[in-house]
């Protein structure tokens, strides 16, 4: 029983940091945002809610800069406050924005947004238990090693994510009369838009699935579904 003990350890620590994340991301979330009114997008993403047979989809602005979108542990969707800003400067579409919402709406759907934060206790279980077991036979560099190899598979599953939700938004936006032509010139200008180039490319972009890459996808999906 006591070799198993520090496996038990890290799977507790895990599960303690699962929650304590979930319930920080929800409640830094209600804290800094507000449901996004505007008659301006209202009618892109009504045509979504009438494809999905929902009387409205929900929209939150969550008050900070960088351009991202995302969906919460408790299935709300949002954008942040500098992607709408884009938006508004006439930088990104009413349809391009539409895109967004449709790919964040995918992460819900599939389970994405539940998962990710489950499987962020599995990260953090797996880095301890690795570091344990790693730091045994390579004294000062096992726990490095732990960390970069549980950021390696993250990284791996999030790809694997992207893509799901990708196709997702893709029979959305088709269903919905607004086609993919949007989503596929919203990745191509994302890389201008966060200033995602080289070394100051942001986390979550670096985790993502490469742009051309997306695009192939999306139009192999859109050939078999149009």
């Amino acid at each position: 029983m006591l070799k198993f003990t520090p496996l038990l350890l890290a799977l507790l620590w895990g599960f303690a940091m699962y929650r304590f994340s979930a319930w920080r991301t929800v409640r830094e979330l209600e804290a800094r945002s507000s449901e996004l009114a505007d008659p301006a997008l209202a009618r892109v993403f009504n045509q979504l809610a009438k494809a999905l047979d929902l009387p409205r989809v929900r929209v939150f602005l969550y008050e900070i800069e960088p351009v991202n979108g995302l969906a919460a542990p408790d299935g709300k969707v949002y954008i942040t406050r500098g992607f709408y800003e884009k938006f508004r400067a006439g930088q990104i579409s009413d349809a391009e924005m539409a895109s967004v919402i449709a790919h964040e709406l995918g992460h819900v759907a599939l389970g994405h947004s539940k998962r990710r934060m489950i499987d962020f206790s599995g990260q953090n279980a797996l880095r301890t238990a690795l570091a344990m077991v790693l730091s045994r036979f390579l004294p000062g560099i096992g726990a490095y090693l732990a960390g970069w190899l549980t950021q390696m598979l993250a990284a791996k599953l999030s790809r694997s994510d992207e893509y799901e939700a990708d196709a997702y938004a893709t029979a959305l936006l088709i269903k919905a009369g607004i086609g993919t032509g949007p989503q596929k010139s919203l990745f191509e200008k994302l890389p201008h838009l966060t200033g995602a180039h080289g070394a100051s490319m942001p986390a979550w972009l670096m985790s993502h699935p490469k742009t051309g890459e997306r695009i192939k996808a999306i139009e192999a999906n859109e050939a078999k579904w149009s």
